[in-house]
């Protein structure tokens, strides 16, 4: 008896209960599906970079190697493409315009907007053209023409209850240069060319020009120029005077990465990114960077 009953339980099934058979059939799927995912996750993870950054995407890396600066080649003789109100309004005007710093009226405050609307468009271009108490001539960026300078005027207070008309378009000169410039070519020579030709030949040969200076970042320098010269060129509302070394002195000692901070987040009057929504944060740093150069 005692080795029959040996030889039996040798026989016994381990599953004695149907909760043990249920638990075995559920882990005789989940097993190999883990296995399964785990190996796949193993295989491609060798093809992963930088887990957990972007610093190694296309994007990224484009970025990084994109040459500093570029050149564009533009047909001398082509009609000028002037900007437009909206244009002229995010690259100079929204850095006041928008937060209202120093007075500034904000743009869709039609209350604020009220008194110089009745005082008319004329004399919202004057002020706009040649400047006003804190505000700058052509809002700092002199490179502006009056017509571009009267477009945004003219945006900003539609935007804000106006219902004035599109500036008119000045006329392009480009044809009149064109068909000049044959008849200049065409002229001939004075009879004391020869002579002045002889004279330049003996003439000594000019000095080198002395070394460059270094090259500053250009995109900081150009950050400084469309957006940050509005408060930064005149001192604006409490900002450093760009230039001013004892206004500079206290943000210089917190140090490159605290004022990049303040400049990307905004602080008091100045807005975030100085109202430069696009601009990235290299830029802001190279900008910065650009003004404090010129406080040393």
């Amino acid at each position: 008896m005692s080795n029959e009953q040996e030889h039996n339980e040798e026989h016994a099934s381990p599953i004695k209960t149907p909760k043990q058979l249920i638990v075995t059939v559920v882990l005789a799927f989940l097993v190999p599906i883990i296995v399964i995912i785990m190996l796949v996750n193993m295989v491609s993870s060798g093809t992963k970079v930088g887990a957990g950054s972007d610093t190694l995407t296309e994007e990224a890396v484009a970025r990084r190697i994109a040459p500093v600066a570029g050149f564009e080649l533009v047909d001398a003789n082509a009609p000028k493409v002037f900007k437009t109100g909206e244009q002229v309004f995010q690259a100079v005007c929204t850095a006041c315009h928008t937060a209202g710093v120093a007075g500034a009226p904000k743009v869709g405050d039609k209350a604020a907007w009220a008194p110089f609307i009745k005082s008319g468009f004329e004399s919202m271009l004057n002020v706009a053209l040649h400047g006003k108490g804190a505000m700058p001539a052509k809002g700092g960026n002199p490179a502006l023409s009056d017509y571009e300078v009267a477009r945004a005027v003219v945006y900003m207070a539609n935007q804000s209850g106006g219902s004035f008309d599109e500036p008119a378009a000045p006329a392009q000169e480009g044809e009149g240069a064109k068909a000049e410039a044959p008849k200049q070519a065409a002229a001939p020579a004075p009879a004391a060319a020869p002579a002045a030709a002889a004279a330049a030949a003996e003439a000594p040969a000019p000095a080198a020009a002395p070394k460059a200076e270094a090259a500053v970042n250009p995109a900081g320098e150009k950050l400084y120029k469309s957006t940050c010269f509005a408060c930064h060129g005149t001192g604006v509302a409490g900002a450093p005077k760009f230039g001013d070394k004892a206004a500079w002195e206290p943000y210089i000692k917190t140090g490159i990465d605290a004022m990049v901070k303040v400049a990307i987040t905004g602080k008091g009057a100045m807005p975030p990114k100085g109202g430069a929504a696009n601009a990235s944060e290299e830029d802001i740093r190279a900008a910065v960077e650009y003004m404090v150069n010129a406080a040393q």
